[in-house]
C-alpha cells in the first residue's frame, strides 16, 4: 500500500510549529520577492516616460527644428549668390565703364596730337599711360 504525503499530515499537534514556521518563510520570501517586483516596475515605468520624452525630441528634431535650419541654410546660400551676381556684374560694369573713359581719352589725345599739328601715324599713343580713372559708383 503507497501512503501520500499531504501538506496538512504536518499540522498535528507536534508539528504545528513547524507548519506556521513554513508558512511564515514562505510569505517573507514572498514579500522579498514583491518588493523586487515593484522596484522592477517603477523603473521600468521611470524608463518608460523618459523614452516617450526622448522619441518626442527625436521628432521635434526631425519634423520640426531641422527643416527650419535646412530652410535657413537654402535661404542664405541663395542670398549669397545672389549678392556673388550683384558684385560680379557690378565689377564688369566698372570695367566696362573704364574701358570706354580710357577710349575716350585715347580719342581726345589723337585729336589733340593731330590738331596741334602732330600724326597719330608718327607716334603711338600708350593706353596704359593714361592718368587713373575714377572709380564709378551706383
Amino acid at each position: 500500500m503507497m501512503t501520500t504525503h499531504y501538506p496538512c499530515s504536518l499540522a498535528g499537534l507536534g508539528r504545528g510549529g513547524q507548519q506556521l514556521q513554513n508558512c511564515r518563510k514562505a510569505y517573507i520570501e514572498t514579500i522579498e520577492l514583491l518588493v523586487q517586483l515593484a522596484n522592477l516596475q517603477t523603473a521600468f515605468v521611470t524608463l518608460d516616460h523618459a523614452l516617450k520624452v526622448t522619441n518626442r525630441r527625436v521628432n521635434a528634431l526631425e519634423n520640426v527644428v531641422i527643416p527650419k535650419i535646412e530652410n535657413t541654410i537654402s535661404y542664405i546660400k541663395s542670398e549669397l549668390d545672389e549678392l556673388e551676381r550683384e558684385e560680379f556684374f557690378r565689377l564688369k560694369k566698372v570695367q566696362k565703364n573704364k574701358a570706354k573713359h580710357a577710349e575716350e581719352a585715347a580719342k581726345f589725345k589723337e585729336k589733340e596730337m593731330q590738331a596741334s599739328g602732330r600724326g597719330s601715324s608718327s607716334t603711338s599713343t600708350n593706353l596704359l599711360a593714361v592718368g587713373e580713372d575714377e572709380d564709378v559708383l551706383f
